[in-house]
């Protein structure tokens, strides 16, 4: 059965796309704080800053979302990083300045729910991203 303990790759593999919810959604401010020592504790803040305002790859407090905002894609891209999520039908849709691919984080956070912890925790420094929180991108047809 899978709960908040699962880890995040069998998650993904586990769950069809776009049907991955942030369950922390409604109650984003109560766990921003402890999602933001779990950002710190996994090592994001080396690449996207202690804040998320950015360093060596893209800013998460700004709108511009190189795959999309939505929850499923997020959880994915920082699961499976962005060039497995780039073989799973992703692309790019808009793009930032960055040093290098997104790593997987997958084998890195434990628990599923420890994932979306830190997604509340971006949700929480860009609150505009939920509203620009849509259904998942992936490759139209016509470009496979």
């Amino acid at each position: 059965m899978l709960g908040p303990a699962t880890p995040p790759l069998e998650l993904v593999a586990s769950t069809p796309k776009g049907q991955l919810k942030n369950p922390y959604n409604g109650n984003i401010a109560a766990i921003a704080e402890e999602g933001h020592h779990r950002f710190l504790s996994a090592g994001c803040n080396g690449c996207h800053g202690g804040g998320g305002g950015g360093g060596m790859c893209p800013p998460l407090t700004n709108d511009t979302w190189v795959y999309s905002a939505d929850d499923d894609t997020l959880f994915r891209l920082i699961s499976l990083g962005s060039d497995e999520l780039k073989k799973a039908g992703y692309i790019r849709i808009k793009h930032e300045t960055v040093v290098g691919p997104m790593p997987p984080f997958g084998n890195i956070l434990k628990t599923s729910d420890d994932l979306w912890r830190i997604i509340a925790f971006i949700r929480s420094v860009n609150p505009n991203s939920v509203n620009l929180e849509s259904t998942p991108y992936t490759v139209p047809d016509y470009l496979r």
